[in-house]
């Protein structure tokens, strides 16, 4: 049974997408927009649901939380500045989940993950 299990594998080992997690999510607030499969946005979305969240708090020990998901200090520096104030009055729901068609080679669902102005 799978009673409170949480998330997706991917197929891949947990070393390897604990690092595909962060790799989207740091790459997501870096550029504001990224393509990728159905799965992986929405793993990721959660991920960046929480960052922001930490930003929008603006503590010491939330930077250092934040930190600890996302891989580049500017990116941590741009939530922790930009993204914070702009979603201050927001209670949630940053990020906006775009359906793009299948991909031409394997028939994969493509996504845009972006997040909301």
């Amino acid at each position: 049974m799978r009673h409170r299990i949480d998330g997706r594998k991917l197929s891949r080992p947990t070393d390897h997408r604990l690092a595909l997690y962060r790799n989207l999510a740091t790459d997501l607030l870096r550029y504001e927009k990224i393509k990728t499969t159905e799965a992986k946005a929405k793993e990721a979305k959660r991920l960046v649901e929480k960052v922001i969240t930490l930003g929008k708090e603006g503590s010491l020990h939330a930077r250092r939380q934040a930190l600890t998901m996302v891989t580049d200090k500017k990116v941590v520096e741009k939530v922790f500045s930009e993204l914070g104030s702009r979603y201050a009055q927001r209670g949630g729901g940053y990020t906006r989940i775009l359906k793009l068609g299948p991909r031409q080679g394997d028939n994969a669902p493509l996504v845009q993950l972006e997040l909301v102005e």
